[in-house]
C-alpha cells in the first residue's frame, strides 16, 4: 500500500548563483543609492552624480566580483587541503581514522555490531574513506571547481544592474535635489520588493525582510546626505 504523508514538506534549496545573486544586488542597490544621495547633497550637476555614479558602479562590481573569485577560490583550496591530510592520516595512522569511523557511526545511532561490519566496508577502500570522513567528521562538500569564476560574473553582474537603479532618476529630472527624490522612491520600492522576495526564499518573514531591506538603504542614503551637506556647509 502506499504511504502518503499527512502534510507536504516544503525545504529551500539555496543554491550557489541565488546566494551570489543577494550578495551583488543588495550591496548594488545600497551602495550606489547611498553616494547618489551623498553628492545629491553637496553638488548642484546631476552630470557629476551620474558620472560619480557610474564610476563607482564599475568600481564596485570589479571589486565585488573578485571579492566572490577570490571566496571561491579559497573554498576549493581548502577542500584540497584537508583532502590531502585526509590521505596522509589514512595512509600513516589508519586505526585513529578507524577510531573516528566508528565514533561518528555511534553518534549516528549505529549498534557495536553493525559499526563493526560498517567500519570494515568503509575503510576497505581509501577513496571511500576519505570521502566518508570529508563529509561527516569535517562537513565539507566537494566545491565546483568553476564556481570562483561563475560568482565572480554573476556578483559583479547582479552588482551592476542594481547599482543602475538609483542613478536612472538622474537621467530624467534637472537637479540632483529633485534626482534623490525620485531615486529615493524608485530605489526603495525596489529594496522592499527586493527584501520581501528574497525573505520568502529563505523562509524568513517577507514583511519584516522587506522593511529591514529597505530601512537599511534609507538609512545609509540619509547619513550620506547629511554628512555631504555637513561638510559643504
Amino acid at each position: 500500500m502506499k504511504h502518503q504523508h499527512p502534510h507536504p514538506e516544503e525545504h529551500l534549496t539555496s543554491s550557489a548563483m541565488l546566494q551570489d545573486i543577494v550578495i551583488g544586488l543588495s550591496d548594488g542597490l545600497t551602495v550606489p543609492f547611498a553616494l547618489a544621495a551623498g553628492l545629491s547633497g553637496a553638488v548642484d550637476s546631476s552630470g557629476l552624480v551620474i558620472t560619480a555614479g557610474l564610476a563607482e558602479i564599475v568600481a564596485g562590481s570589479i571589486a565585488m566580483g573578485l571579492g566572490g573569485y577570490l571566496a571561491g577560490r579559497t573554498e576549493v583550496e581548502h577542500y584540497q587541503a584537508e583532502l590531502a591530510r585526509e590521505y596522509r592520516e589514512v595512509a600513516e595512522v589508519p586505526h585513529v581514522e578507524r577510531a573516528e569511523v566508528d565514533e561518528l557511526l555511534a553518534e549516528m545511532g549505529l549498534s557495536p555490531a553493525t559499526r563493526a561490519q560498517a567500519v570494515a566496508e568503509l575503510t576497505a577502500d581509501p577513496d571511500q574513506w576519505v570521502r566518508f570522513m570529508m563529509k561527516y567528521e569535517l562537513g565539507l562538500e566537494k566545491p565546483d571547481p568553476q564556481q570562483a569564476r561563475k560568482s565572480a560574473l554573476t556578483i559583479g553582474l547582479a552588482y551592476a544592474l542594481g547599482g543602475l537603479v538609483p542613478l536612472t532618476a538622474y537621467f530624467f529630472t534637472a537637479t540632483p535635489r529633485e534626482g534623490l527624490l525620485w531615486s529615493a522612491v524608485i530605489t526603495l520600492l525596489c529594496l522592499l520588493v527586493f527584501g520581501y522576495l528574497k525573505s520568502r526564499l529563505t523562509g524568513q518573514p517577507p514583511v519584516l525582510g522587506a522593511l529591514r531591506m529597505a530601512g537599511i538603504g534609507a538609512l545609509a542614503a540619509g547619513a550620506a546626505f547629511l554628512v555631504a551637506r555637513w561638510i559643504g556647509g
